[in-house]
């Protein structure tokens, strides 16, 4: 019986990482710097606006109206770092585009947004009713009433903001095929953004809801008008929110 000679050891091939995490690192590294410091100085900048209009309303304040609900929910302090985290879930939205070209027009969709939201704000000011219960003890209010006071309330720019950024990562991790625990996650990071600002009684019911309907129509708009998306490799993809969405629930 004649035997086979034997093959050389052929040292084995790296394996390769999974490609949604090739696909979201090749977006987070691209144009990094340009995203960080772009990132920072439009924050720097619309809180100018934001304090200004915060501290000089054009007009008089109109106090918001509790609702049910509002009474309902307890005063729940230990929610104040997911109020906060806002301020770092708003830089993974820009930080997973891809080209210049997207960030550009990401950019453009959100300055509009807030643009909206100050605008509404210096026409018709409006305020939570104070909070009944004495917070100088508590750890992180002090700076809170320090740069975000009572007003501005309606609409929540907090919420329309988060909501916005939720919906464009979700975008990207569909694009990506990332896991749907991920994706997942994401969603439960703005729900309980969402719930901090009434938890903390920052924000009351209407303000919440406002917010959300003026983040998910600036979000369904710039989704719409948008460069198409396109993987790192350059192989173009379909970038229709609501194309997946009707694609996951026909039978």
């Amino acid at each position: 019986m004649n035997r086979l000679p034997d093959l050389p050891d052929l040292p084995l091939a790296a394996p390769l990482p999974p490609p949604w995490t090739a696909e979201i690192w090749q977006r987070v590294r691209r144009h990094f710097l340009l995203k960080l410091v772009g990132t920072s100085v439009f924050t720097w900048l619309f809180f100018i606006g934001y304090l200004h209009l915060l501290r000089q309303p054009a007009f008089p304040v109109v106090v918001m109206p509790l609702t049910a609900l509002d009474r309902l929910i307890p005063f729940q302090p230990a929610t104040l770092f997911a109020y906060f985290s806002l301020w770092f879930y708003v830089g993974i939205a820009p930080g997973l585009q891809l080209t210049f070209r997207e960030l550009l027009v990401y950019g453009l969709w959100i300055a509009a947004l807030c643009l909206t939201g100050l605008g509404i704000f210096y026409a018709w000011p409006t305020a939570v009713p104070p909070l009944a219960l004495d917070v100088s003890g508590l750890a992180g209010f002090g700076v809170l009433r320090g740069v975000d006071a009572a007003g501005n309330a309606c609409p929540s720019l907090h919420v329309a903001v988060a909501i916005f950024t939720a919906i464009w990562i979700e975008q990207v991790l569909r694009q990506a095929r990332a896991p749907r625990a991920l994706r997942g996650l994401n969603i439960a990071w703005f729900a309980l953004i969402a719930w901090s600002t009434l938890a903390i009684k920052q924000h009351v019911v209407l303000d919440v809801a406002a917010g959300a309907s003026l983040g998910v129509a600036f979000a369904l708009a710039s989704l719409h008008w948008r460069p198409a998306a396109r993987r790192s490799s350059g192989a173009p993809l379909r970038a229709d929110i609501i194309e997946h969405m009707s694609t996951d629930i026909a039978p």
